[in-house]
């Protein structure tokens, strides 16, 4: 099964890839995430293989119906990295992820 998730910035695109992360749909993550985990794992793409980046989804926040992102600045180098940040306003890349196992997601394709 796969999902797909939104591109996000918390409106600055810092180089250092600071204020980035993926917009997980309430349904998404009611369903595959766990109050009680402290982390997951995004496999992110790279040419030859996955590179793994752990993201903390203990905070408050990520718990509430308007900040439902995985925030990492590994994942915001990723994309600039890819050339997928800075995006056009209001037109932020689309990803499918697969789900790997429990606490474990891969984006397997940029959706756009």
């Amino acid at each position: 099964m796969s999902l797909t998730w939104t591109a996000w910035n918390n409106g600055k695109h810092h180089d250092s890839g600071a204020g980035y992360g993926l917009k997980v749909p309430i349904a998404d993550r009611d369903h595959y995430f766990s109050r009680e985990c402290e982390s997951v794992t995004l496999e992110l793409p790279t040419q030859s293989r996955y590179e793994a980046v752990t993201i903390n989804v203990s905070k408050k926040s990520f718990w509430t119906p308007t900040c439902h992102e995985l925030i990492s600045k590994d994942v915001g180098v990723w994309f600039r990295r890819r050339g997928l940040a800075p995006w056009q306003s209001g037109h932020p890349p689309r990803f499918e992820i697969e789900v790997v196992g429990k606490r474990n997601f891969r984006v397997v394709n940029v959706a756009r």
